[in-house]
């Protein structure tokens, strides 16, 4: 008797770990079910499932064995090598270095430049009631995005997805950072044309449809948000 194998996410809807998973799963046409946790209130569940209290949780329930897997690109590549759909990860040693080099571009240098600070700002802050936004922060957050987005548009110049000619997780990867940013309306897409055609072809992706759904009770996203001619 074949066991049936239940996938559950612990995620943020702003958190871009997250939604880098959540595109990945929905890639691979993996139902999951989505646990909502937020940052700075984690449930109790937490600690126990990831003691690093850090998002994208997984847990795989699989009869009576659950695993738990934690960071969003062990997770990644963990569908990536358990589930048939086209491989995100390269197709050759050099793409997958490649692809790995501009993954922890986004999740380091973009993140810090650009998400952390505005997330913190314009998202946390609102969501915990917890004071006004830092404007000084905010400012230089938009400066540097223009920075990156100058940097996608470099690389699509070259290739037809980032890390070489077919989408890999390093696409997801900064769909996932700049769909949140865009969730706050603080993307100049309309200064940074290549940069917008590279997102607008991903953003046309079916595995995009679940994040371009999300509305954050009290932070609504701008209108051009889901809109796939935007």
């Amino acid at each position: 008797m074949n066991q049936t194998t239940t996938y559950r996410l612990y995620h943020h809807p702003l958190d871009p770990p997250s939604r880098r998973v959540r595109l990945a799963l929905a890639e691979k046409g993996v139902a999951c079910d989505l646990v909502l946790e937020k940052p700075w209130a984690f449930s109790p569940d937490l600690p126990t499932l990831n003691p690093a209290m850090q998002l994208p949780v997984l847990v795989i329930e699989e009869g009576d064995e659950n695993n738990v897997l934690s960071d969003g690109q062990a997770i990644c590549e963990y569908l990536d090598e358990t589930h048939a759909a086209s491989s995100l990860t390269g197709k050759n040693p050099m793409m997958r270095a490649e692809m790995r080099r501009l993954v922890r571009w986004f999740d380091d240098k973009f993140n810090a430049e650009v998400s952390m600070p505005l997330i913190n700002e314009k998202a946390v802050k609102r969501l915990r009631g917890a004071g006004q936004p830092d404007s000084l922060v905010i400012r230089s957050a938009c400066q540097n995005i223009r920075g990156h987005l100058d940097y996608i548009a470099w690389l699509t110049e070259r290739r037809n997805w980032l890390a070489g000619d077919v989408i890999t997780f390093a696409d997801l990867a900064a769909g996932a950072h700049l769909s949140v940013i865009d969730y706050m309306g603080d993307v100049p897409w309309d200064q940074h044309v290549l940069a917008k055609e590279w997102y607008a072809r991903l953003k046309s992706r079916p595995a995009f449809r679940g994040i371009l759904g999300d509305h954050i009770a009290g932070f609504p996203p701008p209108k051009h948000y889901a809109d796939l001619d935007f």
